[in-house]
């Protein structure tokens, strides 16, 4: 069963029953299998316990995130869940600590440093110093927008295929990250309501552009 599962042809049928009436009587299957099928079971047993603790712990930072001023108007956001706000803001820490948004973004290590030596000059990059966890919240959040909200899409569809400097993938998806940061923070700092439109701003459309000149 497991071999058909697996989708394995050819001459892997013929020799699948060879294969495990070997395996039956392998000095490898009988050594240590009471013990090891113990240890299997206690391992199983100590991840149910486990998900069941963290269950917890996310239902009660998802209550407390909700204590949050302004939250739902994030929540409008297609693709960002409760979860995954949860695990940012619980990174963040209290917004009104921070002047701007910049030093969130200094902080989550997705700042632009220049990577240069001596007379060479490099490429711009992210710093990657900073809470690791709050980027890869930023970055799953990211991606969560692009594959659910039509803004997002439309955005990265745009910065992957410009004429003009297009990006990879993964250079899209954080400058989406940063952009998503900017829009929490100002809406949790301003109170304002989540406006998709705002977001494909930074599209230029050929009709638009030949209209203006």
């Amino acid at each position: 069963m497991i071999w058909h599962d697996a989708k394995l042809r050819g001459r892997g049928y013929n020799r699948a029953r060879e294969i495990l009436e070997y395996a039956k009587t392998s000095v490898g299957i009988k050594d240590g299998a009471v013990a090891g099928r113990s240890a299997v079971k206690w391992f199983v047993q100590k991840i149910l316990e486990l998900d069941a603790e963290l269950a917890v712990v996310e239902e009660q930072i998802g209550q407390r995130c909700q204590e949050i001023p302004h939250v739902s108007n994030i929540l409008e956001i297609s693709g960002i869940g409760e979860n995954t706000l949860s695990g940012m803001l619980a990174e963040m820490g209290d917004i009104s600590r921070f002047d701007d948004v910049k030093e969130i973004q200094k902080l989550s290590g997705l700042g632009l440093v220049a990577s240069s030596s001596g007379k060479h000059k490099g490429e711009t990059r992210i710093s990657h110093r900073g809470r690791k966890r709050l980027r890869c919240w930023l970055f799953q959040a990211a991606k969560s927008a692009v594959a659910h909200a039509e803004e997002f899409k439309e955005l990265h569809i745009y910065y992957t295929t410009r004429a003009d400097n297009p990006l990879k993938k993964m250079q899209s998806l954080i400058v989406i990250a940063c952009k998503l940061l900017r829009i929490i923070y100002t809406i949790l700092k301003k109170g304002t309501a989540y406006d998709p439109e705002k977001m494909r701003m930074d599209i230029r459309r050929p009709e638009k552009e030949a209209a203006a000149a």
